[in-house]
């Protein structure tokens, strides 16, 4: 693994000031999402590192923000962050917060995720009101508006065309993509979000299969056999989207697929665990074994290692040969 100061340093990143915003996000997302930052850390280029965990601490900070509470207090947090975040993008002065110091910096060097993250906070309106969904298109609906915009924070740092609107097709796979993550965390997560007061299947979902929000909550016995059912149909959708899903990593340069690829087969493993657990999800969560993901990351990090090294040694395609340096014409 690159040593962060030298990820830093790759990335221009040499102002003191500014390193210790980056350290502050670098330790904020070590700890929330210990897996995303390894995957980062390990499978992604050094000169992403930074931009990438600056984009994921300002989204978990967003989302920190507006997860709780009630809805008029979110809307309301939400509306002073938007306006903290505009005058840090837009106003001369550096912002005194490290969050999002860290993110102007990163919008400088990356003029177009101003845009992704004026997206986001759009959308984050919907995240802040979110109850719940009554139907599908309610969920549909959900993903466009905030799920979307919040991977492409990080998505469009690997993208072809990072300016792309949603008919492009690197865009499209990320809009599959997510859509299938965030239906297997709604899986995922029903015993815990029963627990607040909301959660991610559409009621009229719950209705077809005679079931009702308190059962859930409860966590009623007699609606395991109706919740089994219920979850498999949803696991189904999710793996509906796989497919599309799996064309992004031929989209993008050969350093950022063993990244897509994990990510890809994270969700693969997160959503046999939703299965395995069906209708038990009622009671307790969903992960995938820790020697799984471990393995993925394994797997992943050995590829990016090697195309580093042929990069490195300017191998060309698959030849195995290593073009000739000065040094060894003068030899």
């Amino acid at each position: 693994m690159t040593r962060w100061s030298t990820a830093l340093k790759t990335a221009g990143v040499t102002d003191p000031r500014l390193r210790r915003a980056y350290d502050a996000q670098r330790r904020l997302v070590r700890r929330f999402a210990p897996h995303e930052y390894a995957a980062v850390r390990l499978l992604l280029p050094p000169e992403l590192h930074p931009p990438a965990v600056a984009a994921v601490a300002y989204m978990h900070a967003t989302d920190e923000l507006i997860d709780t509470g009630a809805v008029d207090v979110r809307t309301t947090v939400l509306t002073s962050w938007d306006a903290e975040t505009t005058a840090a993008l837009d106003g001369s002065e550096l912002p005194a917060d490290e969050t999002l110091l860290a993110l102007r910096d990163t919008t400088l060097r990356h003029p177009y995720l101003a845009a992704r993250v004026r997206a986001f906070l759009d959308g984050a309106t919907v995240e802040a009101q979110w109850t719940g969904f009554a139907t599908e298109a309610d969920f549909q609906a959900y993903v466009d508006s905030y799920a979307l915009p919040a991977l492409m924070l990080t998505a469009s740092l690997l993208a072809p065309d990072p300016d792309a609107g949603p008919d492009d097709p690197y865009v499209r796979g990320c809009r599959a993509l997510i859509e299938g993550l965030q239906r297997t965390d709604f899986l995922a997560d029903l015993a815990e979000d029963a627990e607040d007061g909301r959660i991610g299947i559409p009621e009229d979902e719950l209705v077809r299969h005679g079931l009702k929000f308190e059962d859930l909550r409860s966590r009623s016995e007699a609606a395991v056999p109706a919740l089994e059912r219920l979850v498999h149909e949803q696991a189904d959708l999710a793996e509906a989207t796989l497919p599309e899903g799996r064309t992004l990593p031929a989209l993008v340069a050969a350093e950022h697929r063993p990244f897509l690829d994990a990510l890809i087969a994270v969700q693969e493993l997160r959503l046999r665990a939703v299965r395995r657990e069906g209708g038990k999800l009622i009671r307790r969560g969903a992960n995938p074994a820790v020697l799984g993901g471990l393995g993925v990351l394994a797997r992943q990090y050995r590829r990016a290692r090697a195309a580093r090294r042929r990069a490195r040694w300017g191998l060309a395609g698959g030849s195995g040969r290593r073009k000739e340096t000065v040094a060894d014409q003068r030899r």
